[in-house]
C-alpha cells in the first residue's frame, strides 16, 4: 500500500477529516490532500509531525495490517 493511502486510512479509521489533521500539524489541507492522493511525496520529518498529529506511533504508517 502506498503511503499516502495508508494516510488516508488512518486518518479516516480515526475519524479526523482533512481539515482536521491539517490544523493539528500545522500543514496546509492541500498538502494533505496532495499527500493522500500520491501527487506529494512527503520527508519524514512531515511524516513523523502528521503520526503526532493523529497521536500514533509513526510505524503505524507504514505497517501492513
Amino acid at each position: 500500500m502506498k503511503f499516502g493511502e495508508k494516510l488516508k486510512e488512518k486518518r479516516k479509521s480515526l475519524k479526523v477529516t482533512q481539515a482536521q489533521l491539517a490544523a493539528d500539524a500545522n500543514i496546509e489541507i492541500s498538502q494533505i490532500s496532495r499527500i493522500e492522493r500520491g501527487v506529494l511525496n512527503t520527508s519524514i520529518g512531515t511524516t513523523y509531525i502528521l503520526a503526532e498529529a493523529l497521536k500514533i506511533h509513526v510505524s503505524e504508517l507504514f505497517i501492513e495490517l
